[in-house]
């Protein structure tokens, strides 16, 4: 009797399977399916919760639905998808802790149950409602400004009839667009697409980040392959952490094209196809300019290592020139300009308190105001020059440092950028990190800074972005519930769970793919 291979669903459910299922030689690693199943619960929590407390816009189909209504405006139910959303977080990031240490020798066939946990975590949350931020619905105005013949670059949303109903946070009212010309093009022609309603416009949006998550995940691997560090390990760390899901699927952030163009690109650099490394570095600064600090790196990879000085500037001139080509001739396109460099010359003013430039200008100003002084201004100078000495310590990075670390020189220089700049959004850390794992981190202080910064931003996420009515009564103020319930969840995480404690309290062990290898 001969066989048939099974129809399409059936190969698919059958390759899921394997994903699930796979894992290295027996005593190598531990079975990961129960930290991908523990995960995929937490992504189903996090959408319940998204229901009662996400950011829905006005003009959203589901605001006359009954159950989100009931969810929305019932005390119960704004209460239930509070705790929901919160513990679906905690418990997304405990599975991603339990998968490292279930995984904790990776090597060969690693990758499957690494890529099964980005699937299976990160797909359910394609459903939720935004969380954690609401620009996505900034995306669609801006989309809308494009599509009525408006140049964001001058044009604030407030322009637009019926602004508000669409989602934006006020504070985008009359705020120029930080985004590059090519985000801007996919933002018209999703609002071209959903004539601009907002529910579809998030999906599509996501579709886009999807792209993005998988341009990190594939280039993510291959890049850190060619430093000689174990690629699925450097995809867990990058991309199937829950601060990474929440905020490019859940968020729907452009953070993950972002990120996605120009870890591509530095990998084509790395391999020696300049020329697509400096394209696809381009690309990404056209969604958001910030990663214009990709460029001198991109020079060096195609300089080389050993390269004199005459060559670096040449290829830093021809590596810019080409980029700067790139934008000239798509600038044509709607007729936007160049008007995408006020992001970088004009970034949003203020300071956010949890920053280290935040933190300590604070006590500096509570010093100085206590000495009869003007602390807000030393404060803010202070600020000022913390700055500047990230963008000069970068630039530093550029110019000194062994050639062949030029990788892991442009993450330390984007870390540098980032960390000392005023403002942090949760978000902003995922800039740099990527170049940083794939060139090494190791499995002690290193690893061990990366969960903090993970888990703070995601329980600092999970309690600062509620849409909850004012008039809906429940026991404790939403950010306080949310913030209670997740600290609690940290404390069984670091005191009382047998598996997660040992991350704080054991001592690490020598692993060979967490090295820095020279490139």
């Amino acid at each position: 009797m001969s066989s048939q291979r099974p129809a399409l669903p059936g190969r698919i459910l059958e390759r899921l399977g394997s994903l699930w299922t796979s894992v290295p030689p027996a005593g190598v690693n531990q079975p990961p399916h129960w930290a991908l199943g523990q995960g995929f619960v937490g992504s189903l929590l996090i959408v319940v919760g998204s229901f009662g407390v996400g950011w829905l816009a006005d003009a959203s189909q589901f605001n006359r639905t009954a159950l989100f209504i009931t969810l929305r405006t019932e005390t119960w139910g704004v209460t239930a998808c509070i705790i929901a959303l919160v513990i679906g977080a905690m418990l997304l990031t405990r599975s991603w802790l339990r998968l490292g240490q279930r995984l904790r020798h990776w090597g060969p066939g690693t990758i499957r149950p690494t890529v099964a946990a980005v699937l299976l975590w990160g797909l359910p949350l394609m459903a939720a409602v935004p969380i954690y931020s609401r620009d996505v619905y900034a995306y669609v105005g801006q989309g809308r400004l494009m599509a009525a013949g408006l140049n964001p670059y001058d044009t604030g949303i407030s322009s637009l009839n019926n602004w508000l109903e669409l989602g934006t946070d006020p504070s985008w009212a009359s705020t120029r667009t930080p985004y590059g010309p090519y985000f801007l093009w996919f933002e018209r022609w999703i609002v071209q697409l959903t004539g601009g309603q907002p529910d579809l416009s998030v999906l599509l949006f996501r579709v886009l980040a999807l792209g993005g998550v998988a341009l990190c995940a594939y280039y993510g691997y291959r890049l850190a392959e060619l430093h000689g560090v174990d690629g699925a390990r450097a995809v867990w760390l990058t991309v199937a952490n829950p601060l990474f899901l929440i905020s490019c699927i859940a968020s729907a952030h452009n953070e993950a094209l972002m990120i996605g163009f120009a870890v591509a690109g530095v990998y084509y650099a790395a391999r020696g196809n300049w020329l697509a490394g400096i394209a696809l570095t381009t690309l990404s600064i056209g969604v958001k300019p910030i990663t214009a600090v990709v460029l001198p790196f991109i020079g060096l990879l195609w300089a080389g290592p050993h390269a004199s000085w005459p060559r670096k500037f040449l290829c830093w001139a021809g590596t810019g020139l080409i980029c700067l080509g790139m934008f000239a001739v798509s600038s044509l396109v709607y007729g936007l300009g160049f008007g995408w460099v006020n992001a970088i010359v004009d970034p949003t003013p203020g300071f956010i308190a949890y920053t280290p430039s935040g933190f300590t200008s604070n006590i500096v100003a509570a010093v100085l105001g206590a000495m009869g002084l003007d602390g807000g201004h030393a404060a803010e100078v202070y600020r000022g020059v913390l700055k500047w000495a990230g963008i000069a310590l970068a630039v530093w990075l550029i110019f000194r440092g062994d050639d062949r670390q030029a990788v892991r020189r442009l993450g330390l220089a984007f870390m540098a950028i980032v960390v000392l700049g005023p403002i942090i959004q949760p978000w902003y850390v995922l800039w740099f990190f990527p170049f940083v794992a794939v060139t090494g981190i190791r499995d002690d202080w290193q690893v061990k800074l990366w969960y903090l910064t993970v888990v703070f931003f995601v329980v600092f996420g999970a309690q600062d972005q509620l849409h909850v009515f004012g008039f809906v009564n429940i026991p404790l103020p939403p950010d306080a519930l949310a913030g209670l319930v997740a600290l609690a969840f940290v404390a069984y995480l670091v005191l009382l769970d047998p598996k997660t404690r040992r991350i704080v309290f054991e001592r690490p062990r020598e692993r060979g793919s967490s090295r820095i290898s020279p490139f």
